[in-house]
This record gives structure tokens, sequence and C-alpha cells, in this order.
């Protein structure tokens, strides 16, 4: 006669547990992309303008509207942003994840984006997949200044900061000189480039901070600390947060959407509101 030996207790409310521990985070995975976070980034530095303490700057990017996002979503994104009444918006590239037909809807959306300093922004390396030009046109129609290789000089009551981006699309040369051109190491100057690997090859004091995304704070990771795959040839280094490298303060956001898959783990989307301060 065969004798069944039955699984000890422990052995089956241990599997009962990591069955249900394994359910619980599949299915946190897709309901975190729409857990929207407003991160407040406090930026102190000696070359702000006393009449750009206490500003708001948003920083969003990575909008990646596909066919897995909608542009109900955009339009949430964008009416959260505009609560915060910023004083300047910054957006950081990757509007679409490849496809042109979805560029008329995003920026549909984004020229509601409302700020009294203006809206500026850069295109990512996902939109020159999908047309790199035609996203510089929907972005000028859209009343959002592009930046791509440029800058500007924004100012309040005679004080004035500069506003510069760089290209990031395919084949593309980034160039920062026109944001560095005609500086001097009291003004307090912003870089945007969609990818913060940039940051590796600025070698100047003229750049004080610089904004990036691409990253998606690494979209999937193991509960925050680390993750699998991050799109940067300098691993983690550049996950999500402040970052500090060659004396420039590198501020990379985890964006507002996905790519690939609709998924986010321990890395919820975000706009960044930045406070400027002395």
């Amino acid at each position: 006669m065969k004798i069944q030996r039955k699984k000890p207790l422990a052995v089956k409310s241990f599997l009962k547990i990591f069955i249900l521990l394994i359910g619980v985070c599949f299915l946190d995975a897709f309901i975190e992309p729409y857990l929207l976070e407003e991160k407040v980034d406090v930026i102190r530095d000696s070359d702000v303008p006393a009449n750009f303490v206490s500003k708001k700057i948003v920083f969003a990017s990575d909008f990646h509207l596909d066919e897995y996002s909608t542009q109900e979503k955009i339009a949430g994104i964008v009416s959260r942003i505009n609560a915060v009444k910023p004083d300047l918006i910054v957006i950081g590239g990757d509007y679409v994840t490849d496809e042109e037909k979805y560029l008329a809807p995003c920026f549909e959306e984004l020229a509601k984006l409302k700020a009294p300093l203006g809206v500026y922004g850069v295109t990512g390396n996902h939109d020159s997949v999908a047309s790199y030009r035609l996203t510089v046109k929907y972005m000028k129609n859209a009343g959002i200044t592009p930046l791509e290789n440029d800058a500007k000089w924004i100012e309040i009551g005679g004080q004035k900061i500069k506003l510069g981006g760089v290209k990031t699309s395919y084949g593309a040369i980034s160039d920062a000189e026109p944001t560095t051109d005609n500086t001097e190491v009291g003004d307090f100057v912003i870089l945007v480039s969609h990818n913060p690997d940039f940051a590796e090859n600025l070698h100047t004091d003229r750049i004080d901070l610089m904004l990036s995304g691409h990253t998606h704070g690494g979209q999937v990771t193991f509960f925050g600390l680390w993750a699998p795959y991050v799109p940067s040839v300098y691993g983690q280094k550049y996950l999500t947060g402040i970052v500090e490298t060659s004396g420039i303060k590198v501020l990379v956001s985890n964006g507002v959407g996905t790519s690939a898959l609709p998924v986010r783990f321990f890395a919820r989307p975000q706009f960044n509101v930045i406070i400027l301060e002395k």
C-alpha cells in the first residue's frame, strides 16, 4: 500500500503567501502607471536671481502616447500640471512611442499647458522614430518653444536665467554651446537633455541644472532599489532623482508614461515641480 505524505503546514502556508504576493505584484504593475506623482524638488543655488526665488518650474517627460495609452490620460496629466500653477513649464521629449499618428492627439492636449513664462521643450529618441520634423512642427503649433540645440533667456523684472536644450534624435549632434554661449559664471543656467547620459559630455562651469527623462526610473524595479534594465551606458547612475556629476545637478525624472509594456513597478510615473531657492 502506497503512503501519501502530506506537505508540512508551514510549506503550504509559505506557498499560499508566495502566490498571493506574486498576484499582488502583478496587479500593482498594471495599476502603478496610473498613480501619477507630483514630485517637489527644491533647487538651491546662489546663482538664482532674487526675482526667480520661489518660482515653480514644472518638468514633465516621456508621455509615450501609443496603443497602450489614451488621449484622455494625457489630458489628465495636463490638468494636473496646470493645477500646480507653474511659472514655467519644460517638457522633455518622447511624446509618442513610435507612430506619428499619435502626435496630433498628444499635442492637442499639450497645447493646453499654461505658464506665464512660457512652455519649452526638447524632443526624445522615440520622436525621431515617429517623425522628428513633424514633432517639432506640432510643438510649435501647440505653443511649445523647441530648444533643439538652442537656448532662450527667461526674464522677470530685468533679471534673467538661461534655458537651453539639446537634440537627442538618432544621428543628431547634441550641442550645448548655444546654452552656455554669452553666459557668465554667475548666471543661472538650465539645460534640458532627454537623455541624462549627455551630462558626462559636459565640461563646463556654466550649467547649474540639467533636466532629463528617458530612463523611466527603470520602469520595473526591484522595490525601487535596482532596475534590471536602464537605457543608459552608466548603469544605475542616472536611474532617477538628483545626481551630482562634474559640478552639475542632473534631475532625472521617472516620466509620466511607459514604453514597451504598460507596466511600472516601484517606479511611479511623475512630473517634477522644481522650486528655485538661493
